[in-house]
């Protein structure tokens, strides 16, 4: 048994044993008023001596009960379920025996353990004392009821009957309680497989089903979001396109499968590089993105350049040695960017890139400043 379920049953255990204490203190305070009145219990021949020790021997006796139960609970770890219903019992016949011996229906009382059984869903405990109940009533009966107030024998059979009858009713509610849990597993499971289900459908709609990184629209959906966190929040954001060098002639030169490979390795060595707050994508055929979070540019610049170096030195047994490069470009968000012109800037780098010799990592602001120098040159 987990320790939730002990805790649980801990609950009950001082829910019913609470029951009891509430019961007893009723029923002195209605003893007390009943002799107290002048009335005359029952079984005694008047308000004498004899009627207030018998009252007081019982309830002392009742008393005792609860307090030895309770001391099993607080320092005896084992058999909580058993030393609650035991004490039912028990209770039950004190109360039926010594104070209420003449009432009709008191033999009711001796029902209590079998409810107490009934709360706590156990069979072999509605079983048991059901059946113990019944047994014990026996010698109850011929040796007190029918010796000592003549009850006939159909009061006997009568009250035998409610006993199996309240056994049969217990035990059809617990096998009722089964059903409804085992019902109730049932729908859980059927919604956790839902929700397993719905959780890998999502994930599907979200990924690229060949590399494993986000797919172009969740890529859009995720910095559209991180864009609007950032301005409110004045955080460091870069963005960093790859694309793979001369991809179209390794799919001409060695066919689709081939290429389907690289794609594979360059996303692998993409997602082994990156850190818990970065996010990657394919965001095209043979192009990558990737977000960088809580860096600053040089720290981005850094990382896109181990990536760089990390994929040009993977070697390819279907490819006879050639290696594969990609061009990097890198921007730093700046306050006022949108999406479209975060995308431009590193869309101006990897240009650049690609127009330079490939095989590098530019940052927007080198892209820039090159470029306004080349302008100055070719204007001389």
């Amino acid at each position: 048994m987990d320790r939730e379920n002990v805790i649980l049953e801990d609950r009950w255990h001082r829910k019913i044993l609470n029951a009891f204490w509430i019961v007893m203190l009723m029923f002195l305070a209605a003893q007390t008023v009943f002799l107290l009145s002048g009335e005359v219990l029952p079984g005694s021949s008047g308000k004498d001596a004899g009627s207030w020790v018998r009252t007081a021997g019982s309830n002392g006796l009742m008393l005792l009960l609860l307090v030895i139960t309770e001391l099993w609970l607080r320092y005896w770890p084992k058999h909580h379920k058993k030393a609650i219903a035991g004490c039912a019992f028990l209770w039950s016949c004190i109360f039926y025996i010594i104070i209420e011996p003449t009432a009709d229906g008191a033999q009711m009382a001796l029902l209590l353990p079998v409810l107490i059984s009934i709360v706590y869903f156990d069979c072999r405990m509605l079983y048991g004392f059901g059946l113990f109940t019944m047994l014990a009533y026996i010698p109850i009966y011929f040796l007190i009821e029918r010796s000592l107030y003549h009850k006939p024998i159909q009061e006997f059979i009568q009250t035998e009957s409610v006993f199996a009858v309240s056994l049969m009713i217990g035990n059809v509610i617990l096998f009722r309680v089964k059903e409804f849990y085992r019902y109730l597993r049932t729908v859980m499971n059927s919604e956790q497989q839902l929700l397993v289900e719905k959780t890998i459908s999502d994930k599907l709609l979200k990924m690229d089903a060949l590399t494993g990184l986000y797919n172009h629209k969740t890529f859009h959906e995720y910095l559209d979001a991180l864009l609007e966190h950032t301005e409110k929040y004045h955080l460091p954001l870069q963005l960093a396109i790859i694309d793979i060098d001369g991809f179209k002639k390794v799919n001409d030169s060695y066919g689709h499968w081939v290429g389907d490979l690289v794609l594979k390795q360059v996303a692998s060595t993409i997602t082994a590089i990156m850190m818990p707050n970065d996010f990657a994508a394919r965001y095209g055929g043979e192009e990558f993105a990737v977000i960088f979070a809580d860096k600053s540019l040089a720290e981005a610049q850094s990382i896109t350049e181990e990536l760089r170096r990390g994929i040009s030195i993977v070697e390819y047994s279907n490819m006879k040695g050639r290696p594969v490069t990609v061009s990097i470009g890198l921007c730093d968000y700046q306050p006022g960017d949108d999406k479209e012109s975060l995308f431009r800037k590193a869309d101006s780098a990897l240009y650049y890139a690609k127009r330079t010799g490939k095989n590098k990592v530019v940052t927007a602001n080198d892209a820039i400043l090159k470029d306004s120098l080349e302008s100055k040159v070719a204007s001389i």
